[in-house]
């Protein structure tokens, strides 16, 4: 026997994560000058990080030979002041997929399982069965969560609730009212995690704060992170906002030192930045409009999309991508998401946006 068939069932059974292309990669496989490929595949921020945020992370680089402050106090201490929290509310990750995983640690296990969607964030299942516990994927209604399914899905031994909001890879978006009222009915020994990843993409008519919610909801958790909107991708940070015991559980479980120095600098300094983020989401609107405008007018299905990506209809998923990525265009094959005839292409700037039109225009033709 080897060490692989040695390992526990449920690990052998997981189906690894599959991001997005580098653009490293592409260029090594196609023979490509990295400068001319544009890469639309990972919902990134196209104008990068906040020069302040740069400034600080360029700052903390002569702290990396000593380990990060562990508590990370003073990225708890500006989070608490963004959403009005004590600091006992706030647990810190290396990027919000950590924290997902902490809850599947301290909540899930062999004898229990965790609800999610259809179509929903790849890391739900991941984190539930690499727990050893069972999932329950819940079938989707129009791309997104169908709450009342989702709710009639829970069952004596489930623990946890995962939900996307905007949802990742659809984009589709559940108003505050009927989220709220899904959340007061779930049984108060289940977490509800609602996974707020492009929440500060939202115009702000449908903007709601969760944070709000915590006082009367003490089973609900909300997960952030600064890849996105903030354009930290590359430095891994993220939080959680929940109870005080909900958050001591996660600590429990929490690697030590799961935040770098640079990364708790840079994070700081983003979200002091909110003029950067208001940009931020007014050029993804913008590009939410491009892109739309170019499908509508093209006859291609799409998704209507509340966060910084659109999934739309290629028919030959897999060929239509194989055609993009040989003119240098990387975008996102969702055929793990039970979706073989879509692709995600994430919004970049007007111009990243106009190659991949006339990329897309030549892989259809």
């Amino acid at each position: 026997m080897s060490v692989f068939d040695s390992a526990a069932a449920h690990i052998r059974s997981i189906s690894p994560y599959q991001p997005g292309k580098p653009i490293s990669e592409l260029a090594r496989e196609m023979g490509l000058e990295e400068a001319g490929i544009v890469k639309l595949a990972s919902n990134e921020n196209p104008l990068g990080m906040s020069e302040r945020a740069k400034a600080a992370a360029l700052a903390a680089i002569t702290e990396v030979p000593r380990y990060p402050d562990g508590n990370g106090f003073e990225l708890k201490q500006a989070v608490s002041r963004h959403h009005d929290l004590g600091m006992n509310q706030i647990v810190l990750g290396n990027g919000s997929n950590d924290v997902l995983e902490m809850v599947a640690r301290a909540l899930l296990g062999p004898g229990r399982s965790a609800v999610y969607s259809k179509h929903a964030f790849a890391v739900y299942p991941l984190a539930t069965l690499a727990a050893g516990a069972t999932g329950i994927e819940v079938p989707a209604r129009d791309f997104g969560c169908d709450l009342d399914a989702m709710r009639a899905a829970i069952r004596d031994d489930t623990r946890v609730v995962f939900i996307a909001n905007p949802n990742n890879p659809t984009g589709t978006f559940i108003e505050a009212g009927p989220l709220e009222r899904f959340i007061a009915s779930v049984p108060q020994d289940v977490l509800v995690v609602l996974d707020e990843a492009y929440s500060e993409y939202l115009p702000a008519a449908l903007a709601y704060d969760s944070a709000r919610w915590l006082a009367r909801y003490p089973n609900l958790l909300v997960s952030r992170t600064f890849s996105k909107a903030y354009g930290l991708a590359g430095l891994r940070v993220g939080y959680g906002i929940g109870q005080p015991d909900v958050i001591d559980l996660l600590n429990r479980v929490r690697q030590p030192f799961n935040v770098t120095n640079v990364g708790l600098a840079a994070a700081v300094a983003a979200l002091a930045d909110q003029d950067f983020v208001r940009r931020s989401a007014e050029l993804n609107a913008a590009g939410l409009k491009q892109l739309s405008a170019f499908f509508d007018g093209a006859g291609i299905g799409y998704i209507r999309s509340y966060a910084n990506f659109i999934a739309f209809r290629a028919g030959d998923g897999a060929g239509v991508n194989q055609r993009l990525l040989q003119q240098g265009v990387i975008v996102r094959p969702i055929a793990g998401y039970a979706m073989p005839e879509w692709l995600r292409v994430s919004v970049g700037l007007e111009s990243e946006n106009a190659r991949f039109i006339d990329a897309l225009q030549k892989a259809l033709a």
